[in-house]
C-alpha cells in the first residue's frame, strides 16, 4: 500500500577493533497538491528505550497506527535547507508535537531522503539519535515525521546567545551525550559524516541527540572507505581531505571524533575555532587550517580547564590512528569525571536562560493551509 513504511529489526551490535564502537551502547519548497492531504502516515510500533526518553514528541499509540496529514496543525517553521522545510506540528487528536520535514520531489533529493530513512530505520531504540516515525511520498514532496527537539540545535542556541560561549559544565553534558549517540551509531555500522553544531539537537529534558543523516553511510565491512567529500567541509577531518598524508592506520569512525571535537570547541569559543573570528571559511582557508594548521594551539593555557583542553587534544589529532576512539573518550575525565546530574542540570539551566523566542503561529493552521515558503 502506498505510503507504508516497514521497519526491519535492528542489526545486532558488533564490536569493532580498537573499541571504536560500544557493543551496547534556505530553499524554496512548493507544498503538495490537495490529493496529498488524504495520504496516511503508517506509524509502525517503535520500542521505547529503557528508561523512556522524556520528549514532547512521544505521544502516538501503537494501537492506532494510521494518521492523516490533515490531523496536523503547523505551529511554526523550524528551518530551511537541503531542498526542504522543517515545521513544528501539532497532532490534534493526541496533542503530541512533532517535527515534520518536507523535501521537494527532486530525483537527487529523493535518493538522499531514502538514504536517510534507511539509516534511521536502523536506529530504533537509540536514545541519542532523533527518532524517525514515518515517511510518506507524493508526486510533489517527501514528508518525514520526526521527533521534535523543542530547544533546537546547539548552533541555533549559540546564535541566540550572540555567539557567547557555552559554559564548560554544560558542554560536558553535550559532549557525553553526543559521544553516546556516536557509539550507538557505530554499533550499527553507521557513520554520520556531517557532525556539527547544527546537527546536535537539544530538548527541554536536556537530552542531546544527533540528527540529519542525509550524507550518512552504512558500512558493509568495518574498514570500508569513508573519505568522500560529502558533508560540511569545515568539519571534515584531515584524512577526508588528504587521505595520503593523514590516512595512516585508517579507521572509518575516526572522522566523526574529529568533527565532534571541533563542534564542541566551537561551542566553547563562540566561533569556528580553526580560523580567526570573522574570517569567512572558504575552501582554501579551510584546507590550510585543517591539514596544515595546528589544532593544539587553538586553546592556550588558561583559556579552558586542563580536562577540556586534554579532551579537545584527544579529538583533534591529525593522524586518524592516534585520535581517541569514542569508547576511550567516554572514559575521558572531561565527560566521565564531571558529575552527570550536575552537568545535566547545568545544561538545563543554560537552556532555560536561552529559551527559543521564535514566534509560534497565533492561529495554528492545518498543513493544507500553510502558504508556500521561498527563500531564493
Amino acid at each position: 500500500m502506498a505510503g507504508k513504511v516497514f521497519f526491519p529489526s535492528p542489526p545486532l551490535a558488533t564490536s569493532i577493533v580498537r573499541h571504536w564502537s560500544l557493543p551496547n551502547a534556505d530553499l524554496a519548497l512548493e507544498l503538495p497538491s490537495r490529493d496529498f492531504h488524504g495520504r496516511r502516515f503508517i506509524l509502525p510500533p517503535l520500542p521505547l528505550p529503557s528508561p523512556p526518553a522524556r520528549s514532547l514528541s512521544v505521544g502516538f499509540s501503537n494501537d492506532d497506527p494510521d494518521f492523516l496529514l490533515s490531523d496536523f496543525n503547523t505551529l511554526r517553521v523550524l528551518g530551511h535547507g537541503n531542498g526542504g522545510t522543517v515545521y513544528e506540528v501539532l497532532h490534534r487528536r493526541s496533542a503530541a508535537v512533532f517535527a515534520l520535514k518536507m523535501v521537494r520531489a527532486d530525483v537527487s533529493l529523493r535518493h538522499q531522503v531514502q538514504r536517510e530513512v534507511d539509516i534511521l530505520r536502523r536506529t530504533v531504540g537509540c536514545r541519542h539519535v532523533v527518532r524517525f516515525h514515518s515517511l510518506v511520498r507524493t508526486p510533489s514532496a517527501d514528508v518525514a515525521l520526526l521527533e521534535n527537539m523543542d530547544r533546537g540545535s546547539t548552533d541555533a542556541l549559540l546564535r541566540r546567545r550572540g555567539r557567547r560561549p557555552f559554559p564548560e559544565l554544560a558542554l560536558a553534558a553535550v559532549a557525553r551525550q553526543a559521544l553516546l549517540g556516536l557509539a550507538e551509531l557505530h554499533s550499527r555500522q553507521i557513520v554520520h559524516r556531517d557532525i556539527k553544531p547544527a546537527n546536535l539537537l537539544v530538548n527541554s529534558a536536556s537530552e542531546v541527540k544527533i540528527a540529519d543523516f542525509g550524507v550518512g553511510k552504512v558500512l558493509l565491512r568495518s574498514l570500508d572507505p569513508c573519505d568522500s567529500y560529502v558533508g560540511t567541509c569545515a568539519y571534515m577531518s584531515p584524512e577526508r581531505l588528504d587521505s595520503v598524508t593523514y590516512g595512516a592506520d585508517y579507521h572509518p569512525y575516526a572522522a566523526g571524533v574529529w568533527s565532534l571535537g571541533l563542534a564542541v570547541l566551537e561551542l566553547h569559543q563562540g566561533h569556528f575555532p580553526l580560523l580567526p573570528e570573522g574570517v569567512p571559511p572558504d575552501w582554501a582557508a579551510l584546507m590550510v587550517a585543517i591539514c596544515l594548521g595546528e589544532a593544539k594551539g587553538v586553546l592556550p593555557e588558561g583559556a579552558a580547564s586542563d580536562e577540556f583542553r586534554a579532551f579537545i587534544d584527544c579529538c583533534l589529532r591529525k593522524e586518524s590512528g592516534k585520535r581517541w576512539s569514542v569508547a576511550e573518550l567516554l572514559g575521558h575525565p572531561f565527560v566521565s569525571g564531571a558529575d552527570r546530574d550536575e552537568s545535566k542540570q547545568a545544561l538545563r539551566d543554560f537552556l532555560q536562560e536561552n529559551s527559543d523566542e521564535s514566534p509560534v503561529l497565533k492561529e495554528p493552521r492545518k498543513l493544507g493551509q500553510i502558504p508556500p515558503i521561498s527563500i531564493f
